[in-house]
């Protein structure tokens, strides 16, 4: 009797592109999970990687979300009848419920969103951001201090196994 070969489970979430400046920029207090209004040619770039949010920001507009510097750069092959913007401003989809609570929080001193990361959920393109606090430059210093630190840690670590 032949068993067959358990099926392991495929990710719902593939990431497609992250911010990690953003973690070192700011203190992320809280992340929300927004859809994004993309055109054709924008989900064929960002299926070939062609995406970076490294100077994206979002902002708020008449009670909608929009993010704003995320690069999507179109490929070789688009189309001739489109004009392909690769820095244009795109809408977040957010429950309206979710965007008063944000409105509410962005409204005190020193808070702002930014996008966290893209990754594909069902077949759809989602944005995390995140509601960020900016930090000071001595906090940058301690968080490269403490990946020094760990990085240090885990060398010793590393090199003691090798010995025995």
């Amino acid at each position: 009797m032949a068993t067959t070969p358990k099926k392991t489970a495929v990710p719902t979430f593939a990431k497609i592109a992250e911010n990690k400046k953003a973690s070192f920029d700011y203190f992320i207090e809280e992340r929300y999970e927004a859809g994004m209004v993309l055109e054709g040619w924008e989900v064929k770039a960002i299926r070939e990687g062609k995406v970076q949010l490294t100077d994206g920001y979002v902002v708020i507009r008449n009670g909608e979300l929009f993010i704003i510097g995320c690069l999507i750069n179109p490929l070789k092959t688009a189309s001739t009848h489109i004009n392909p913007e690769a820095a244009r401003t795109r809408k977040l989809l957010l429950n309206k419920e979710e965007i008063k609570r944000l409105i509410g929080k962005i409204e005190q001193k020193g808070y702002t969103l930014v996008p966290i990361n893209l990754h594909w959920k069902s077949g759809k393109v989602k944005c995390d951001i995140a509601l960020a606090k900016g930090k000071a430059e001595h906090d940058k210093r301690d968080t490269i201090k403490d990946r020094e630190g760990k990085r240090e840690v885990d060398r010793a670590m590393k090199s003691r196994h090798r010995d025995r």
